[in-house]
């Protein structure tokens, strides 16, 4: 809804910023302003300014700014006209009806809201009546404690037709409430007016409240305790509950998810529920369908890359798939989905409960990224000897790849998934007969493992290609240029680690001279914009004349050398690559000489000469007073030793 200015400029004047984001951040009043630790990212020194005089908040190390609509949508994860409900009573404020239809809607609705929340008190009596024990039975039979029956108020639908409507009614609440509530429906072979021909949606269920964002109870869910055609039910559309737009656990989940970074997507109520027994508290679940492009937007607004969990089965791998296909056209920079698949025949519940939380873990690590998943949708299973064959999973790969609306994002995909079919499909010449024959065969990760044919590609064969390996020998690792290129790279992908690293930056010299000129652009573009993000870096660079070098640089053929440089590497693995490169890029502009001799070993080495140079290496290090690199150094020898060996 849109909001009268006048309000809105009211609402500000009476908000006190620091008192906002003081919920949030410890603040220190330092003069006329206040300043904390950034809660938008990890610091250990204080860089987070708030200024109450000119309305604003200010991070000096990150660079994000806002007012206090964008701190309480950017913490908790709320929409605008949420965020201004939320701060408007905070206030003592009344928000604005835009018309008296406006202000019907919105009463009608806080009735409905009063009356779920006097059903969910209900079924919570029920569960802790004589009636309930079936029930309690079930859930302690499932493990759960006590305090997360309460914590999540989990009730009890009984065995006794009309009995929440009776109850309800004696509160007060109308049938027509009870109707619009979703809470009871009539018996349609009976007379439409007669209230006692009224049923109880949920029958002989354990009930598990659904709220919105807010906490607030909207809907409800129910488990059968006996015989039923339907395993679980949840609430029907009302004007309150749209099941493709809710998220199970989204009110309790959006904190943890702002604190950890963290945010899993499961399949059912137990599922969210074990994960927070087990230490995952950031849990959500859809409602009885495949996660939507609301569910999924919804979700964006709490992490940039939440995990969805399927079971290892082949009803998780389509539910996989029907997301990714889903996700597709609304990707954004910064913005995706990662995929972790379960063991077969597991779902997150049944492998807390049969192997611990460590085993979770290991699976959690193991998730796979979106264009994964793209890849898997066009390969597996899909036969793959003949060229038409090949041809057809190229066309399915492009048609996918389409779907994205970002025209930027959706040719890097393009990049990525034509470089998967390069190095999964690969060609090797061969004479024969005085003429040239092209053979085909598997590449890369997929050689000597069941290769495409009239079986297709199994499961065995899902994840990522690995490079082939003529790209991994040591000699090419220490390219001076290639090294350069992977320390570019990290660096333009994971701008904020020059606030750390440019000093040392401008120490070096590189040996490629268009790479040593974009060096220097890149430190010019810091020292101006330090709040550029990568993207803003990117086209400020291209504006500079660096479109060419980027695109080249930018490349998988880089990243191919080093995973750690792409966007979506975590920032502690950026940062310690860079800190490593650094310490190469050092040791080969001081001792030029001991670089050269570690490359030559690498190239052509014998057993001999790599005993003598690695004595002289080190015993020069060591009267240099030298630590930097020592294990670099001892790493490419071991390499070079195992190449002799072999």
């Amino acid at each position: 809804m849109a909001f009268p200015p006048e309000f809105l400029d009211e609402l500000r004047n009476r908000l006190t910023l620091s008192e906002v984001v003081g919920r949030k951040v410890k603040l220190i009043k330092r003069g006329r302003e206040h300043s904390g630790l950034c809660p938008f990212h990890n610091e250990k020194s204080p860089s987070f300014t708030v200024s109450d005089e000119k309305g604003f908040y200010h991070c000096f190390g990150c660079g994000v700014h806002g007012s206090a609509f964008d701190f309480v949508m950017n913490t908790e994860g709320l929409s605008f006209p949420e965020t201004v409900e939320r701060l408007a009573g905070q206030a003592g404020m009344t928000v604005p009806q835009d018309s008296p239809q406006d202000r019907a809607r919105a009463e009608k609705r806080a009735g409905l809201i009063d009356v779920l929340e006097a059903a969910a008190a209900w079924f919570e009596e029920q569960l802790a009546s004589q009636a309930g024990r079936e029930a309690r039975d079930y859930l302690q039979g499932r493990g759960l404690a006590p305090q997360t029956v309460a914590a999540f108020r989990l009730g009890f639908a009984p065995r006794e037709r009309g009995a929440l409507a009776k109850a309800l009614r004696a509160r007060g609440i109308t049938v027509d409430q009870l109707l619009e509530a979703g809470l009871v429906k009539r018996n349609e072979a009976e007379a439409a007016g007669a209230d006692d021909q009224l049923r109880d949606y949920f029958f002989h269920r354990v009930i598990f409240p659904i709220t919105d964002r807010r906490g607030r109870v909207i809907a409800f869910g129910g488990r059968a305790l006996g015989e039923s055609k339907a395993k679980y039910l949840n609430s029907p559309e009302t004007a309150l509950f749209h099941k493709g737009r809710e998220l199970y656990n989204l009110a309790r989940a959006r904190k943890a998810a702002h604190d950890s970074g963290e945010l899993l997507v499961t399949e059912g109520y137990m599922d969210v529920i074990a994960l927070a027994e087990g230490g995952f508290p950031a849990a959500v679940a859809p409602l009885g369908t495949a996660v939507t492009e609301d569910q999924i937007t919804a979700l964006w607004r709490l992490v940039p890359e939440p995990t969805l969990c399927f079971d290892g089965d082949t009803a998780g791998q389509r539910a996989a798939f029907r997301a990714a296909e889903r996700a597709m056209p609304l990707l954004q920079a910064g913005k995706s989905l990662r995929f972790a698949l379960l063991p077969s025949g597991e779902d997150p519940d049944s492998l807390l409960r049969s192997q611990g939380v460590a085993a979770l873990r290991t699976v959690l690590e193991a998730a796979q990224p979106l264009a994964e998943m793209v890849w898997r949708k066009a390969t597996e299973g899909q036969p793959s000897d003949t060229p038409e064959r090949r041809a057809a999973i190229r066309a399915a790969l492009r048609d996918q790849v389409k779907a994205i609306r970002d025209p930027e994002l959706r040719e890097d995909y393009r990049q990525e998934m034509d470089r998967r079919f390069a190095e999964a499909f690969s060609f090797a010449g061969s004479t024969q007969g005085g003429g040239q024959r092209r053979d085909w065969r598997p590449g890369g990760r997929n050689q000597g493992r069941r290769g495409p044919g009239r079986g297709g590609w199994g499961a065995r064969n899902w994840g990522p290609p690995e490079a082939p390996a003529k790209h991994r020998g040591p000699a090419d690792l220490l390219k001076p240029q290639r090294t350069e290129q992977l320390l570019l790279a990290t660096l333009i992908n994971h701008n904020k680690l020059l606030t750390e690293f440019v000093e040392t930056l401008v120490g070096i010299d590189f040996v490629s001279e268009g790479l040593n000129d974009l060096r220097q652009a890149l430190i010019d573009c810091f020292a101006r914009y330090p709040e550029l993000d990568s993207e803003g870096v990117k086209c400020h660079l291209s504006e500079q004349g660096y479109s060419g070098v980027l695109a080249g640089l930018l490349a998988s053929e880089v990243y191919v050398h080093g995973r750690f440089a792409r966007p979506d590497a975590s920032a502690e693995v950026a940062r310690q690559s860079v800190l490593h490169i650094l310490g190469v890029l050092r040791e080969r502009q001081s001792v030029p000489q001991l670089a050269e001799e570690t490359l030559a070993l690498a190239t052509d080495m014998t057993a001999d000469q790599l005993k003598r140079v690695q004595a002289r290496q080190k015993l020069r290090l060591e009267e240099d007073g030298r630590k930097v690199d020592l294990d670099h150094f001892e790493t490419m020898l071991q390499r070079a030793a195992d190449k002799a060996e072999s």
